[in-house]
């Protein structure tokens, strides 16, 4: 009983260390590493928490780790707007100073002087 009880602590930490770690943060616009789009951040798992079904979707050759940050982006290309779901090892930071143009952008943020995003209701998050 006791082993599973620090297993359990473990497992909580781990989840914990991990969701402080994130590498981006929530409003930050970000692009995907191969693929043509970009967005905003709206949410952040510490690790992977999709169905099965969609990570295997995903070619072996590139599919990404589970256990790693995994966001939530309101994302854009130059076709289309959607929702997307990105590991963190695929994205790395937009600097253009472009405005992201999803129609949900105004639902969820305040845009601030710098060009940035602010959650329009920060306790959300």
């Amino acid at each position: 009983m006791r082993a599973l009880a620090s297993a359990t602590i473990l497992v909580y930490r781990r989840r914990m260390i991990k969701a402080r770690t994130a590498k981006f943060q929530i409003g930050q616009v970000v692009r995907h590493r191969i693929f043509s789009f970009r967005g905003v951040i709206f949410d952040i798992d510490p690790e992977f928490n999709n169905t099965e079904e969609w990570w295997l979707s995903i070619p072996e050759e590139v599919r990404p780790h589970k256990d790693q940050p995994f966001y939530h982006l309101l994302a854009e290309n130059a076709e289309s707007e959607y929702v997307a779901y990105v590991s963190e090892q695929n994205l790395v930071p937009d600097d253009s100073g472009e405005p992201i143009r999803h129609s949900q952008v105004a639902e969820i943020f305040i845009k601030d002087k710098g060009g940035g995003y602010r959650p329009r209701n920060p306790s959300l998050n």
